[in-house]
């Protein structure tokens, strides 16, 4: 079985060595190095982990990242490149399942950072993976959306998600569906039907976790 979150992980590290630690990336005000510290915080920090998404411990979290980010960059992406066995998030039970939709995410983080980038021709074994993770994904962050709102991975699968008001359809591959709905919409390449004025709601919205 293909292990794509490694293979995405690889190919990660190995652009950031090409484009260095200050290359831009679709996070807004973030570099290459702090996209970097992002992830190891993520796989070698659990007790400043939590701040990725609770607020309260946000703070002491971007502490902790500022000093990883200060870190010679050759180490600092091969911390990236060699997660520890002993995390939750990448050891070898949980790293397909935790990781695959994460290292796709920000390669293509850094990837379409430049002018002149063009969507990967994506195996259909991995484009079913990433399906699997944006249904959750679209789950959580769309299900109180103020729209009906129809997600469609044609030949993958599609879900109605939101909770009422205009009726949107948002059309695309489970790869671009995955960097629209983790608020990357300016990359994204989908389709959004629907009134104009709701779709462009739709593609202006702070999505994501």
């Amino acid at each position: 079985m293909p292990r794509y979150a490694r293979s995405e992980r690889e190919a990660l590290a190995d652009l950031m060595l090409e484009r260095g630690p200050d290359a831009p990336t679709v996070n807004e005000g973030w570099t290459t190095r702090d996209l970097a510290a992002h992830l190891v915080l993520r796989e070698r920090r659990p007790d400043a982990a939590g701040g990725i998404l609770l607020s309260p411990l946000r703070g002491y979290a971007e502490r902790v990242r500022l000093r990883i980010a200060a870190r010679p960059w050759a180490a600092l992406v091969g911390q990236v490149r060699r997660p520890p066995v002993w995390s939750p998030l990448s050891n070898p039970l949980t790293d397909e399942l935790a990781n695959t939709l994460e290292f796709f995410i920000h390669h293509e983080d850094v990837r379409r950072a430049r002018p002149g980038w063009q969507p990967r021709d994506l195996p259909s074994d991995l484009q079913g993976r990433l399906w699997q993770r944006v249904a959750l994904l679209a789950r959580a962050a769309l299900r109180r959306y103020p729209a009906d709102l129809l997600v469609q991975a044609l030949g993958y699968g599609e879900l109605a998600v939101g909770r009422g008001g205009d009726r949107l359809r948002l059309v695309g591959c489970p790869g671009e569906l995955a960097l629209f709905l983790s608020g990357r919409q300016r990359v994204a390449r989908v389709q959004v039907d629907g009134p104009p004025a709701a779709a462009e709601r739709l593609r202006a919205a702070r999505l994501g976790l």
